[in-house]
């Protein structure tokens, strides 16, 4: 009984001793499971953050395109036309000349100028020698505006100075006829008629042209330029002075002095009048003029 006794603790003890065995090493196992997690976890949260920092990077910048690189501009600076100046000589219907030109904007200039001209002849009128000049001196100012931003323009200003003006020296030869109005008379043949004449217009007339060309050119430096249009000078002013013997037969035996006498005056006057209507159409002067120029 003592021997049975023995041996079923001996096999008891054996047995605690297996389950105590197998306990261990079940928790050596999961001791080990979670050491191996512990030790992935820091890893993956590595691998998150490298993920996390590499999404959150910037990104490469891409290549400029041309349009944004700096340099010149797929546009021109309009800003940079202002003050740009051309200068250039012309020939017109008002004389010759030179003219200076001053971008204001893209569309936009202001011209001045000045022109010359001097011209002699000698022509009859009604019985009268005229020894004539035709002296043109003027000077005008001009905005140009440029509606499609190209060579065409309408322009519009003034002749700031109108000096235009015929002067001439008047003769009747002795002896000879001529008509005052509605007059004949006869030059006396001791004191001739001689005289002045004279044609002038106001001193300042507005403008209207239109035209093609820029005496700034935005893009290049030589430029071609015309313009077409009217000045409004108004009525032609003519006066004309007499004096010497005026006489109202061929024998000269009825004789007044012309510089004095009421009835020659008259007749002066009305020969003024009848100048000046005819010259009724000299009040628009056409403009036509051609140039050329250069743009500093």
């Amino acid at each position: 009984m003592k021997s049975f006794s023995k041996a079923f603790k001996l096999f008891f003890a054996v047995q605690l001793c297996l389950v105590v065995s197998m306990l261990a090493q079940a928790d050596t196992t999961s001791d080990t499971t979670k050491s191996n997690v512990q030790l992935q976890a820091p890893g993956a949260d590595s691998t998150q953050s490298n993920s996390a920092q590499e999404t959150a990077a910037p990104a490469t910048p891409a290549s400029a395109s041309p349009s944004s690189r700096p340099g010149k501009s797929a546009t021109p600076d309009r800003g940079s036309d202002l003050g740009k100046v051309g200068v250039g000589v012309r020939i017109s219907t008002l004389g010759v000349g030179f003219e200076t030109g001053v971008a204001l904007t893209h569309k936009l200039n202001v011209r001045g100028g000045a022109n010359f001209f001097s011209y002699n002849r000698t022509f009859n009128y009604n019985g009268i020698s005229y020894k004539g000049n035709l002296d043109f001196r003027n000077g005008d100012l001009l905005v140009d505006w440029f509606p499609f931003g190209k060579v065409f323009h309408l322009s519009g200003g003034a002749l700031i100075y109108n000096g235009n003006k015929i002067n001439a020296s008047a003769n009747a030869p002795a002896g000879e006829s001529f008509s005052l109005g509605a007059t004949t008379y006869y030059s006396g043949n001791t004191n001739p008629i001689t005289g002045t004449g004279k044609l002038s217009f106001r001193k300042a007339a507005p403008e209207v042209l239109f035209g093609f060309g820029n005496l700034v050119p935005r893009t290049r430096h030589f430029s071609f330029g015309f313009d077409a249009g009217v000045a409004f000078v108004g009525l032609p002013q003519t006066k004309i002075a007499l004096q010497g013997t005026a006489c109202t037969d061929p024998l000269q035996t009825n004789c007044v002095d012309a510089a004095t006498d009421p009835t020659v005056q008259s007749n002066i006057l009305a020969q003024q009048n009848k100048l000046n209507s005819k010259g009724k159409y000299a009040q628009y002067w056409p403009i036509l003029s051609m140039g050329f120029g250069y743009r500093f």
